[in-house]
């Protein structure tokens, strides 16, 4: 009991990435696995730019985007969350126009007719949570902040692309998977569903 009443009290703080050191973000992203390899860059280039670049080019794009050391820079890619003081969480959130990938994701784009080049609408792409600290609320937390992040950077609206819960009796839906986040992390920062366009993602969205 002792330790759920510590889990329970610590705090969870998310600040803009350029306020994070570089050190910080490198923590949580750590050196094995998914996060490592792909740097949050797998929405920033189509395929093919993509797989001509290795870990270290990725790492380089990760740290331009965000800025990270530098508290005056004029914009910065997303957010990076510390739970009682240690780095345990990222996610990416920007105009939507900022992820090439995106403009040609039929999943994005199903059932809608709207302007890809519209840059008040921003998106949340991608998640990652420290190994170690996973079922913390970290990712709730970040999809928050992300909301009022993009909304106080005078965007108009703001979407995320994140997995459903699988059927009853299909497992849970891997750490790997949740790199896009899950509709209950949406939910609980004000998203609401505006389009389904497969049998496992769909479109969240929360408008000013």
């Amino acid at each position: 009991m002792a330790q759920e009443g510590a889990e329970e009290a610590a705090e969870i703080v998310v600040v803009p990435a350029n306020e994070a050191s570089w050190e910080d973000l490198r923590a949580v992203f750590g050196e094995a696995g998914v996060p490592a390899w792909c740097q949050c860059q797998w929405f920033k280039f189509p395929r093919r730019e993509m797989d001509a670049l290795d870990r270290s080019a990725r790492q380089d794009h990760l740290r331009e985007q965000t800025a990270c050391g530098d508290p005056d820079a004029p914009s910065t890619s997303g957010l990076v969350a510390f739970l009682d003081g240690v780095p345990a969480g990222w996610c990416a959130v920007e105009p939507r126009t900022a992820y090439p990938r995106l403009r040609t994701s039929r999943l994005v784009w199903s059932g809608r007719s709207e302007d890809p080049d519209d840059a008040a609408v921003w998106a949340v792409t991608c998640f990652v949570t420290r190994k170690g600290y996973r079922q913390r609320g970290i990712g709730t937390a970040l999809a928050r902040a992300a909301a009022g992040f993009a909304r106080d950077r005078g965007a108009a609206a703001v979407e995320g692309y994140p997995l459903l819960p699988r059927l009853p009796g299909a497992g849970r839906n891997s750490s790997g998977d949740l790199f896009v986040g899950s509709v209950g992390m949406f939910e609980s920062a004000g998203f609401r569903e505006v389009s389904r366009p497969t049998g496992r993602r769909a479109v969240m969205r929360l408008e000013w």
